[in-house]
């Protein structure tokens, strides 16, 4: 694969499914200088989301351990400050041993002294891979508490992986954009020594100022995990821009010395008049 998958737009929720909903609120420690929520802020709401829906599930004891394969963030109108925002959160397809999690993010946005003209409400459609593990990092058959949860919502039961990104990264020498290396902060690893999910993005960050017209309409971003970043690693940042879609890779070296790809990365336009 030398391309991102062609855009196909999200699942929507199963008529009379149950969901998660709940309320929050734009910090200026997610925006930018032009008060768009930054794409690491979305992936930490994303987790704020799921760290409080997980505590009021009933299989919050059965199946207390997850990590996400890959992330999805549509982002159909941006979300601005100053704004309040709603969530929900659903079950879109499953397997018997993971989950693809649908979140959606409607945005009401609000003008003060620092953002006086009225902006459009935000509109953000987001799917994550989870994948549900044991105590001893494997992944693991998810419970049948969990099963029986999870399954009224959605009508696909027999989910399977299939990458969406390039997860192999071109030689340096055929790229136009010279390798770089991106520096991990201490304060970017939680508590079990993994990278954040908002980290990752963050690094993303750096990459689009130098592609801004990938996010003057609605886009998507695509990340997914092929191998841990643990403290200590030194990464190397490889980018190619292809048309509308800009590639980035996220490596770190084997025993060997080797670069491999840690994360892949694409952020492109999603094509006009596609259905959202």
């Amino acid at each position: 694969m030398t391309a991102p998958q062609a855009y196909q737009p999200l699942g929507d929720r199963k008529v009379g499914a149950k969901f998660f909903t709940a309320d929050y609120r734009v910090r200026t420690g997610d925006i930018d200088q032009d008060m768009r929520v930054r794409l690491d802020g979305l992936a930490r709401y994303l987790q704020d989301v799921a760290n409080d829906n997980i505590t009021v599930l009933p299989f919050a004891r059965t199946d207390p351990f997850w990590i996400i394969r890959r992330t999805v963030i549509d982002v159909l109108e941006p979300i601005t400050w100053p704004s309040d925002f709603s969530v929900e959160r659903w079950c879109g397809s499953l397997s018997t041993r993971w989950t693809n999690m649908r979140v959606r993010i409607n945005a009401t946005s609000e003008t003060n002294e620092f953002n006086p003209e009225p902006r459009p409400n935000g509109l953000v459609e987001t799917e994550a891979f989870w994948i549900n593990m044991n105590a001893g990092g494997m992944p693991s058959r998810i419970s049948d508490l969990a099963m029986e949860t999870l399954m009224p919502m959605t009508d696909e039961h027999r989910l399977r992986w299939k990458a969406m990104n390039p997860g192999t990264a071109p030689a340096p020498e055929d790229l136009d954009l010279p390798d770089r290396e991106h520096v991990l902060r201490i304060t970017d690893f939680d508590p079990f020594k993994h990278l954040n999910n908002a980290a990752y993005f963050a690094a993303v960050e750096d990459e689009l100022v130098d592609h801004t017209d990938l996010l003057d309409g609605p886009h998507r971003a695509i990340i997914e995990y092929l191998r841990p970043i643990e403290p200590g690693t030194h990464v190397t940042v490889r980018r190619q821009r292809l048309d509308d879609v800009l590639l980035v890779w996220m490596m770190t070296p084997d025993e060997a010395g080797e670069l491999q790809v840690a994360a892949s990365v694409s952020v492109g336009r999603i094509p006009d008049g596609t259905p959202s």
